[in-house]
């Protein structure tokens, strides 16, 4: 194994992203309210190793599509930073960052609304190679467009078609060999899979997972859905009201999660060998985000909440579990009654 093969490529520190959905002024004057903030991504700190898939989960509204839009320079942090092969994400907006940006490329959610339905396939998948100028003349553009679709298991004379010709599974397939157009090391995932049948999920995630051992990919993989999440990460994030509760390896986190929530997510998950083992039902609803409670933000759902809880947020703290480590952030956790 090379020497930074196991050296992080991607390093957020404290990452912060807040969103003023205030009303206009006058309303605010005549109504007397001040502002309304959004803290949509509220301190998060994670790095992701080369070659490894690091999947963040959590229900709707927690963040988890804002933090792939931070990590690719579609938003500005609020607070913090993001470091993406030892350089500031920053200065992708510069002359100087056209390298980085090729060096990271998304895949989008939603491959119906992420594919121009005017561009022929050929078009869409050449956009970033001629855009960065990678190749030197139109002839060698279209034979790296057969080749890409060639990879995602399509076929060169597809190239010819329109969006509307493909199935939702197949359009996804281009929305992955664009992606892949520059040469990129790290991806972002944004859910590639949420909108396809569970058969076809099955075909790309197998057919991203074969790329990653054939490319030497680093994904950031964002699912709500914990059996997409348990074939294809190496190391998951818990995200609840735009932190991370509970960070570990895939295999410690699903065999002895640690936070309530994680529990309480893993318990929702069908028991089809119908084992016996008590769960604990999912109670109550995600708070306002606008008005989070005071503490931490899961303790009015949380079955082990105490005074402490209500009033102080917790930190992430370490939890060995035999040759693997767990951060949480849990003041149950912590003082040991969980």
């Amino acid at each position: 194994m090379p020497a930074d093969a196991a050296a992080p490529i991607v390093e957020a520190t404290d990452l912060a992203r807040h969103f003023d959905v205030s009303p206009p002024w006058l309303n605010r004057v005549l109504e007397r309210k001040g502002r309304a903030i959004l803290r949509a991504v509220d301190g998060l700190s994670f790095d992701i190793r080369r070659g490894e898939t690091l999947a963040l989960v959590g229900e709707s509204g927690c963040g988890k599509s804002t933090v792939a839009r931070l990590l690719v320079g579609l938003y500005a942090p609020t607070a913090g930073r993001v470091r993406v092969f030892g350089r500031n994400l920053a200065e992708m907006n510069t002359a100087a960052g056209r390298t980085l940006r090729q060096k990271l490329q998304m895949i989008f959610q939603d491959p119906y609304a992420s594919l121009n339905p005017r561009w022929r396939v050929a078009d869409i998948i050449a956009e970033p190679l001629r855009t960065h100028r990678l190749l030197a003349d139109e002839a060698a553009v279209l034979a790296r467009v057969d080749e890409l679709l060639t990879q995602v298991r399509l076929s060169p004379a597809d190239k010819s078609k329109y969006p509307h010709q493909f199935s939702g599974g197949q359009r996804q397939r281009i929305s992955i060999a664009r992606a892949l157009a520059t040469h990129p090391e790290f991806l972002v995932c944004d859910e590639p899979t949420s909108a396809l049948d569970v058969s076809v999920q099955a075909q790309v995630l197998n057919l991203m997972k074969d790329l990653q051992r054939d490319l030497g990919l680093t994904y950031l993989f964002i699912s709500h859905n914990l059996a997409v999440v348990h074939h294809i990460a190496d190391r998951v994030g818990v995200m609840y009201l735009g932190r991370i509760v509970e960070l570990a390896p895939k295999k410690t986190l699903f065999a002895m999660p640690r936070h309530p929530y994680t529990r309480m997510l893993l318990d929702a998950i069908p028991d089809l060998e119908m084992t016996g083992r008590a769960r604990t039902p999912v109670a109550g609803e995600v708070p306002n985000p606008l008005n989070p409670p005071p503490g931490c933000t899961f303790h009015p759902r949380c079955p082990h909440a105490n005074a402490r809880c209500r009033s102080e947020a917790p930190q992430a703290i370490r939890v060995r579990h035999a040759d693997a480590e767990t951060l949480v952030a849990c003041h149950a956790v912590e003082e040991g009654r969980v």
